[in-house]
């Protein structure tokens, strides 16, 4: 079942997954002093030209940005044939070299202690303690606790935190299937946890069937519209009207519930 990502799921932490548009590719570190220009899919993309005693054009994409090596005996119209021929992969690696200079602090921001997580379509606060130390809550907010030393780094923090909801996750999905499948006529054998960035859910002849954990941050309506869609596949392993004849069986408001999955711009 195929989803796109979006802002609830960027909520969720680790869900920087759609690389933002390529307005300044280049490291703002990049000096400009000596550089030339290319335009690479309608990107101007300054890069060094180094000369170098090799036998080919080469591409490095590094602090400075994008760096090109070639021999002395090349001219610059082959340079500039070669840099159109992989404009390609220059923007995507340029692109994902932003990308990771602006997610430190953004990752630092939502993992610190106090940070309100997205939990079945509410939020948990996140609070990072020492060991045998209470967390200092308002009341109403639900905890999501984590005994960690005081220099937990945040990939420790991350980890711990996404430990918990997988572990919530699997426990809610097991619950919803076994709820489901006797209505379906169906039953799973086997339930993995999925990381996929392209879809929620999927289910295989078999009895396999695999779930997004990230689901674990939607409201519950939407969780059990994922799980019937999938146990539904158990007997209908295509989107025919069968198929959704055999969705409704159990949940005639799905459209309803597919639409509100649609709508949260995931």
């Amino acid at each position: 079942m195929r989803k796109p990502w979006s802002s609830l799921a960027q909520l969720a932490l680790d869900l920087f997954s759609g690389p933002a548009p390529l307005a300044c590719p280049l490291p703002a570190v990049l000096p400009t002093a000596g550089l030339r220009h290319a335009m690479l899919g309608g990107v101007q993309v300054p890069y060094q030209l180094v000369r170098a005693r090799r036998k080919s054009i080469g591409f490095v994409i590094g602090p400075e940005g994008l760096v090109v090596r070639a021999p002395g005996w090349v001219a610059l119209r082959d340079i500039e044939l070669a840099l159109q021929d992989k404009s390609g992969w220059i923007l995507s690696k340029l692109q994902q070299r932003a990308q990771q200079e602006r997610l430190p602090h953004a990752e630092a921001e939502a993992w610190k202690d106090g940070a309100d997580l997205p939990y079945l379509g509410g939020t948990v606060r996140l609070c990072v303690v020492a060991k045998g130390q209470a967390p200092q809550v308002p009341e109403g907010v639900q905890p999501l606790v984590l005994q960690m030393p005081p220099q937990a780094s945040l990939t420790q923090v991350r980890e711990a935190a996404q430990a918990w909801f997988k572990q919530q996750a699997r426990v809610l999905f097991e619950a919803r299937l076994r709820h489901f499948g006797p209505q379906l006529g169906v039953q799973h054998q086997r339930l993995s946890l999925s990381s996929a960035r392209t879809r929620w859910g999927s289910a295989r002849s078999d009895g396999h069937i695999r779930l997004n954990w990230r689901l674990i941050h939607l409201p519950l309506a939407q969780i059990d519209y994922v799980v019937v869609h999938e146990l539904a596949h158990l007997r209908v392993m295509d989107h025919s009207p069968r198929f959704w004849d055999t969705v409704g069986t159990v949940m005639p408001d799905y459209r309803q519930r597919r639409r509100a999955l649609r709508a949260l711009d995931l």
